[in-house]
C-alpha cells in the first residue's frame, strides 16, 4: 500500500492513476509543459471542459503540489497563472510519452480533425 496526501493506493501505478488520471488533469498538464498559462488561455485551449470541471481540477492538482497558482491583485482585474512546480515538472516526461502514444495511434489507426 502507499499512501499520499492522506489517501491510500494499493500499487505505484494507481496512486500516479490518482494524481494525473481523469479525462482532464493530463491534458491540463501537457498545455502547462510550455509555461505558465492565465486561466482563460487554459480554456481556450480546453473549449469543451466546463469552467465548473476546470476549477476542480485546477484546485486538486494544486492540493496535491503539481501546479502553483499564482494571484496578481494589484489592480484590476483579478489575474490568475499556473505553472507547473518542481514537483510537477518531474511528470513532464510521463505526459510527453502519454501525448506522443496518442500521436502514434492517430498516425496507425485514426485520423487528425480541423
Amino acid at each position: 500500500m502507499y499512501k499520499f496526501k492522506g489517501k491510500e493506493y494499493p500499487c505505484c501505478a494507481s496512486l500516479t492513476m490518482g494524481v494525473i488520471g481523469g479525462k482532464w488533469k493530463t491534458v491540463i498538464l501537457f498545455h502547462l509543459i510550455e509555461g505558465t498559462l492565465r486561466y482563460s488561455e487554459l480554456r481556450k485551449q480546453m473549449p469543451t471542459v466546463t469552467e465548473r470541471t476546470l476549477s476542480l481540477q485546477l484546485k486538486t492538482l494544486e492540493e496535491d503540489g503539481i501546479i502553483k497558482r499564482k494571484v496578481y491583485t494589484s489592480k484590476p482585474p483579478l489575474k490568475v497563472e499556473y505553472s507547473l512546480t518542481d514537483f510537477g515538472k518531474t511528470l513532464i516526461p510521463v505526459v510527453q510519452i502519454i501525448a506522443d502514444w496518442g500521436v502514434s495511434a492517430v498516425e496507425e489507426k485514426g485520423e487528425v480533425i480541423e
